[in-house]
This record gives C-alpha cells, structure tokens and sequence, in this order.
C-alpha cells in the first residue's frame, strides 16, 4: 500500500481511535462487543468507525479484530515458528531475503560506543506516522533512533539524547522528512534502502540483528528468538534487549509474542504492538477483505 507523505497525518489521527478501540476490546474480551459497540466507544458512528477502519489498516475491522485474540496470536505464531526454523537454518532466504536487502544495519565503533557518540552529529525530526507521531534521528550512517511520542515531545527527545549522550544534536526535519514512506511502505522500502547505525552491547546487538531477519507477517517467541540469538535459554536478558531496541519498527520487536499466544509487553504500549503486529501479517498475508 503506497501511501502519499500528504496522508500520514490523516494516518495518525485515524491511528488515535485504533488505539481507543483496542484498548476498549481488552477491557471488554469476555463480552465480545459487536461492531456498533466499539464503534460507539470511540466516538463515531458504525458507518464512520468501518470507514476510517478500513482507511487506516486496508481491511475491515472485523478481520483485524479476528487477530487480536489469544487463539489468532497462537495461530500465527505456530505457522510462523516452523518458516523461520527453515529460514534460519539455512541463513539468509527468500523469507527475510526482501528485508535484509533493504535495511542495513552498521554498529558504532568501540571506541563511539565508549565515548557516548562524542565526535557524531545527529539530525532529528518528529512526524506524523500511521502508528501516531514519532521522533526520528540519523547520522550519516543511518538512521539511529525511532520511538513513538507518549507523552511529552521533549521527554521522547531526551531519551534519544541518553542513548548518544556526547553527540551533537541538530534539530533538522528535512534531513528525517524523506524516512517517513520507506519506513512505514514497505513498498517504498525497495526504492529507497535503509540503513541503520546502532548502539548497543554485543549482546543487544545480535538479538536485534537475528529480530531484523524476522519478515513481516512472522512472529517468534521470547524462547525462539533467544535460541536464534545464539543464547538458548536467555529469555529473559532477551526481553531486556528488546526493551532497549533504539530504532523501533524496522528492528521489529513488536514481531516477539508469548507462547501462551499473549502479545507480551511493548516499550510504546501494548494496543501500538498489537497495532503494528497485525495490520502488517494481515496485510502481507493478503487477507485484506
């Protein structure tokens, strides 16, 4: 689905009731409220909610609420683990061939990750995305940071200052302006390749280099990733690497779920995981309506 720059900001509004209506279905699951219900939770009509819907995700609500249960999660996981088990055991496929094509990924040097980035100039920008609005920065690396505004903008800026502490910052939305489409579209990702420069410990950075073989519409588990991570067992200090992913999205954390079919806990909230989750195995699963 390629999606003009000029729509991310109608995206992002639209993005706000998803938001208020999944938060009300997991307040709501053992009622199964119908479509005028959550229609009416977030202020529109049930003509209106299907409309703004379908704009949003390119697919009825019905079908996106579908995956939104505990036995929907199952499902995906379970034909997802054995497509990975395959595309890991042979290194790179066709599974993640498209995604490992277009986003590259560069580490900071010891020295860089030592000194906190002193020496680096970093130019962010905040937009508006279809998941809500985000801050974006780069060097000329690549792109080092992305996370979703939650609460105030300069809070969502001080955390990209902590990660690059001796950097140089610039506030520059031209220089993060063009990210916006390719990141968002996959479609878009093709013409424009992505790279990406990090900052993490060894560890962190080969959980999320084994999270950026993961394709859209795939899901592993906490266990299945820390196995593909070379650390069989370490679960845990995997969940703690995903909460310090710095670029969220294109290192897809979100695509990590319990084996319980549970979403598990997400750095921008768990209706945004869900939202970034299913919108996208929907959607490359062609199961649009």
């Amino acid at each position: 689905m390629n999606t003009p720059v000029t729509d991310y900001h109608q995206m992002a509004e639209d993005y706000r009731r998803i938001e208020q209506a999944i938060l009300y279905l997991e307040n709501h699951a053992q009622s199964q409220p119908e479509l005028d219900e959550i229609a009416s939770a977030v202020g529109l009509s049930e003509f209106h909610f299907q409309r703004m819907f379908t704009r949003w995700a390119g697919i009825s609500p019905k079908r996106f609420l579908q995956f939104l249960t505990r036995e929907g999660a199952k499902d995906l996981l379970a034909r997802s683990e054995d497509l990975l088990d395959a595309a890991f055991g042979v290194g790179l496929s066709s599974l993640g061939r498209l995604h490992d094509l277009f986003v590259t990924t560069e580490a900071v040097t010891p020295g860089e990750y030592k000194s906190g980035g002193a020496g680096l100039t970093i130019r962010y920008g905040l937009h508006e995305t279809p998941f809500g609005r985000a801050l974006i920065g780069v060097t000329e690396r690549g792109i080092c940071h992305l996370g979703f505004v939650q609460g105030r903008e300069g809070e969502t800026i001080d955390a990209l200052v902590s990660d690059w502490p001796q950097a140089r910052m610039v506030e520059d939305h031209n220089a993060t302006a063009p990210l916006v489409g390719p990141i968002f579209d996959l479609g878009q990702r093709g013409v424009t390749p992505l790279r990406l420069h990090l900052r993490g410990t060894n560890f962190q950075l080969k959980v999320w280099e084994a999270l950026l073989r993961i394709p859209p519409g795939s899901v592993t588990s906490y266990e299945g990733l820390a196995a593909r991570a070379g650390h069989p067992g370490a679960s845990r200090a995997v969940g703690s690497a995903l909460g310090r992913n710095p670029v969220a999205v294109l290192i897809p954390c979100h695509r990590v779920i319990r084996k319980l079919g549970e979403f598990g806990d997400y750095r921008y909230g768990a209706a945004r995981k869900k939202a970034l989750l299913v919108r996208e195995s929907l959607q490359s699963a062609n199961l649009a309506d």
